[in-house]
């Protein structure tokens, strides 16, 4: 289970960062929307991929203490 949230954290985290990334990007080269998805949504997604990182990392630190 420890190496399960450990990896989920960093998927999760790493989708987080691209698609934060990709929609800032779009934002600011003038785009309002990627293929009818607005980009604040995008932008939204990206920083929720980045709690559920966050949130997996806490849980397997604070339940799996050596």
């Amino acid at each position: 289970m420890k190496t399960i949230l450990l990896w989920i954290g960093r998927l999760a985290g790493l989708v987080g960062v691209v698609v934060f990334v990709v929609s800032l990007g779009l934002r600011l080269s003038g785009a309002f929307f990627l293929g009818g998805i607005p980009t604040g949504t995008l932008f939204n997604a990206g920083v929720g991929a980045m709690v559920v990182s966050c949130l997996a990392y806490l849980i397997q630190l604070v339940e799996f203490r050596s």
